[in-house]
């Protein structure tokens, strides 16, 4: 399965591996010629050593074991340099994460502060939402961004705190809220009353 960041490919793929009494792999700590098992490996596409993919995609095909694999590209893209791989990749049935609704952000946005304990009125979220990517990653930086923020306040998540916490992070849109136009910087600096 493949998807960007944020979208919830690790979360399932635990779901299935603890479902199912599969054993849990990391790309990135994947070397050597791992024993055949039922495995579900996250980040696959970025593995320490392509010969031990290799080998392991291989042993499970050979003994007709489940492999699960996700990364952020469809297999086939993978950047790998070995041919046999590449050829094993290409023939590896993917499915796709899409980008989440807006529904799902909104979900994904409670739930980040519901997790850090912070109690953010529905009408910031929505002001929120309507200035961050629209990414399931942006919205769990932004969240942990902005609870940092707030701890360092000693306050609530307010719309102006969210300007100053947010304003110089790289795809936030600090929209004025009255015209919706890109506010200038440097009326950020002094977070308005509102």
């Amino acid at each position: 399965m493949f998807g960007p960041a944020g979208v919830g490919k690790s979360h399932l793929l635990r779901q299935e591996a603890v479902a199912r009494g599969w054993r849990l792999l990391q790309g990135p700590a994947l070397r050597g010629v791992p024993e055949p098992a039922p495995t579900a490996l996250d980040d696959a596409d970025c593995v320490a050593e392509e010969a031990a993919l290799f080998h392991l995609i291989n042993a499970c095909a050979a003994q007709r074991l489940p492999l699960l694999l996700a990364g952020r590209q469809p297999p086939a893209r993978w950047a790998v340099a070995l041919p046999d791989l590449a050829s094993r990749l290409r023939a590896t049935a993917a499915v796709g994460i899409g980008e989440p609704s807006d529904t799902l952000l909104a979900a994904l946005l409670a739930r980040h502060f519901a997790e850090r304990q912070l109690r953010v009125p529905e009408a910031v979220q929505e002001w929120l939402l309507a200035r961050l990517p629209r990414e399931a990653g942006a919205i769990a930086a932004a969240a942990a961004r902005l609870d940092r923020a707030a701890l360092a306040a000693g306050g609530a998540v307010t719309r102006a705190l969210a300007r100053a916490a947010l304003a110089d992070w790289t795809g936030f849109e600090p929209l004025d809220d009255v015209s919706m136009e890109p506010i200038e910087p440097a009326s950020l600096s002094t977070p308005a009353l509102l």
